[in-house]
């Protein structure tokens, strides 16, 4: 090993020491510069290949390692090994982000924020890719790209364009709940660490005795919740585009670890049946009266990366990366994403994306996929690339299988049986102190003052359809009469 003392010798990427780095091979000092300047040619050619593509959505992000602890006894619930003691550990990653910004955007724009994380198991790696909030704007995936294009740059100015944005919620009135909580106090955290994070989906856990559950994750924030006036993070973003950035990151280099406490809560399968709206809707919360939240551990985020490419921006994170004792369960919008998110990865980092030391699992990798471009281990020496075989290749598990889930209907392009977009943002609208709705209010008016006026009246209807008061005060600071339709 070279001693850490020893003056390091610089070399081309092939080895070859180099001579000098300051300046180019050229024919006479004025040159022109030479070809066979093969370092000045690896520079540059390595130079214009150091990004990978940035993340569609969640391009703009940063985060830490850490660990989770079981705090209590699941296992009634779930065979999953890394949940099977209290007190138990597992090493973890967590990334959080904007959802529609580029990767330069401030870190303090009014947008949910990711919230995924990455557990390194014994029994292979559990991604949970969720949000600080419950919900989500739409529950179908094929709506996804739809949304999305109206968050990013409009196709001929190359601005962002609030009639789009206004157009499609106020046509989608299943966004409703997402967007009273995005324009609410809560629509701009102070910084990742004072902000809760949640699974959204509803997904499905399964016991020793093949028993399952659904269950929704909640994880809450010990340092407290706190966000920012719209009027902070403008001034933020002016000052500090990287404001939650640097936060966890100095946080965490002074030791101030944050954390977050694990709950869930559990529903029977068969209440799924009659429960009072669609559990697997991502647009809805499930009634915390109906089903408690039920502490499971606590995660604590105590080590930054030392190369913030190598470990946060090729850092791959899917919902359909998932462990035994973990399925999943009929939500639209996260059967999108199970294919979606490792197809992302595919294009933006590579074939063998996996393969990466942040993605890699502690456990071996043993399965019959071989080659593709930047395969830098062994690619599976010389054994079998089939299975069947009879050279004692890897063979299936069958405790890994998942639990059945009885499946019937006609294959249709079938909508949601049930439409009720306005009882739970009329029951948020209400639970909200006074002020809380004059900011509520003022936040989307001011998101809607670009907007033109046939959109601004038939997003006012949705408001009013939650609460009258919610629509009324929308209106009145748009300048427009709720009964005329008329400016003021």
């Amino acid at each position: 090993m070279t001693d850490s003392n020893h003056k390091k010798s610089l070399t081309t990427n092939t080895g070859a020491p180099v001579g000098d780095n300051q300046n180019s091979i050229t024919a006479g000092s004025r040159g022109p510069v030479l070809m066979q300047d093969v370092h000045l040619v690896e520079k540059l050619a390595h130079f214009n290949r150091e990004r990978v593509p940035e993340r569609v959505v969640h391009a703009k992000g940063g985060g830490a390692h850490g660990y989770f602890e079981v705090t209590n006894d699941v296992t009634k619930w779930t065979k999953a090994k890394f949940l099977s003691k209290v007190g138990k550990r597992t090493p973890v990653l967590a990334r959080f982000s904007t959802v529609a910004g580029e990767k330069g955007s401030a870190d303090t724009e009014r947008d949910p924020r990711g919230f995924a994380l990455k557990f390194y198991t014994e029994d292979g790696n559990y991604d949970l890719v969720g949000n600080n909030t419950p919900v989500f704007f739409i529950r179908d995936a094929i709506k996804f790209p739809d949304f999305i294009h109206t968050q990013k740059r409009h196709p001929a100015t190359n601005c962002k364009d609030p009639n789009a944005v206004w157009d499609f919620f106020s046509l989608s009135p299943e966004s409703l709940h997402q967007v009273t909580i995005l324009f609410s106090d809560r629509g701009i955290p102070r910084t990742w660490r004072h902000m809760h994070g949640y699974g959204s989906h509803t997904f499905k856990w399964t016991n020793e005795d093949g028993e399952s559950v659904w269950v929704k994750y909640h994880f809450k924030t010990e340092q407290g919740i706190e966000n920012l006036t719209a009027e902070e993070a403008k001034k933020i973003a002016g000052e500090d585009p990287d404001y939650a950035t640097r936060d966890l990151y100095q946080s965490i280099e002074k030791g101030d670890y944050p954390a977050w406490t694990l709950y869930v809560q559990i529903m029977p399968l068969e209440d799924a049946e009659h429960y009072k709206f669609d559990p697997f809707d991502v647009t809805k919360v499930w009634s915390q009266k109906d089903y408690p939240l039920i502490e499971v551990g606590r995660m604590v985020l105590n080590k930054n990366p030392e190369n913030y490419f190598a470990e946060i921006e090729q850092a791959a994170f899917s919902p359909a990366t998932i462990v035994p004792g973990i399925d999943f369960s009929p939500d639209k919008m996260l059967q999108g994403r199970l294919f979606a998110y490792n197809d992302a990865h595919r294009y933006r980092i590579g074939t063998n994306y996996q393969l990466l030391p942040v993605n890699r699992p502690l456990n071996d990798i043993n399965n019959y996929q071989r080659d593709g471009a930047m395969r830098f281990d062994s690619n599976g020496g010389a054994s079998g690339n089939y299975e069947p075989n009879s050279f004692n290749g890897p063979k299936e598990v069958p405790d890994a299988v998942q639990a059945p889930l009885p499946v019937s209907g006609v294959a249709e392009s079938a909508a949601y049986d049930r439409n009720d977009h306005y009882t739970q943002p009329g029951d948020l609208y209400r639970l909200l102190s006074e002020e809380e709705r004059s900011r509520l209010a003022a936040n989307i008016v001011d998101a809607m003052r670009p907007v033109k006026k046939d959109i601004q009246l038939r997003q006012i209807e949705h408001f009013r359809k939650a609460d009258p008061e919610y629509g009324e005060r929308v209106a009145e600071g748009l300048g427009i009469s709720v009964n005329t339709g008329k400016q003021t």
